[in-house]
This record gives structure tokens, sequence and C-alpha cells, in this order.
């Protein structure tokens, strides 16, 4: 199974860090993440000096897969030239055209 997942909540860090950047280091999250788009304050969970941000660009780089904040969000907290290297930025028509050949079985938003 395909998934993608939105964060947009304000509890989408303690998601992350203990439940699905865990399982995904330890190959057992039992779906294959074909993306992950980051909104709100969400967006600082991305940057270059986020522990979890590193996390995720490790993942990403093994993996392959989509790392996108959304460009408003980052532009606004002044963060869009500071992202890890795997990120990119964007509004939704982004994100549809990255993964539209991805076969997403589920959008998870958290």
């Amino acid at each position: 199974m395909n998934v993608a997942y939105i964060f947009e909540s304000p509890r989408a860090f303690d998601i992350l860090a203990t439940m699905i950047v865990p399982q995904l280091e330890e190959n057992r999250h039992g779906a294959t993440v074909a993306g992950m788009f980051f909104m709100f304050d969400n967006t600082y969970l991305i940057a270059k000096n986020n522990p979890l941000g590193q996390q995720i660009n490790e993942l990403a780089e093994k993996s392959g897969m989509l790392i996108m904040g959304c460009d408003q969000c980052c532009y606004q907290r002044n963060i869009a030239g500071n992202l890890i290297s795997k990120a990119s930025i964007g509004c939704f028509p982004d994100l549809y055209g990255a993964l539209c050949n991805a076969d997403i079985d589920q959008v998870i938003t958290l």
C-alpha cells in the first residue's frame, strides 16, 4: 500500500517522532510512504537544524519519498532557504503533480 502524509496538526511532531519515523527506520511501517507534505508550524520539522528533519532526510535519501513544505508556510516562517536537502517547497498543485504517478492508495492527514 502506498500512502502520502499531510502534516498539519500541532501533534504531528509526536506522531512522526514516536511512531512513523521509528517504524520507517526499522522497516516495520507496513506501508510505503510515497510522500510527506508539511504545513503551518510543521514546516519547522524539515528545517536543516531540526534533528527529526535530519532523520526524515536520511529516510528520503534511502527511499526516494517526496518531502515537501507548503510554500507559503515556509515563506511566512523565513525558512524556505533553510530546509533539509531532500525537501522542496510547493503548493497543493505541486504536490499533486509530484505524486501523480505514485499510485497512492491513501492520503492521511495528521
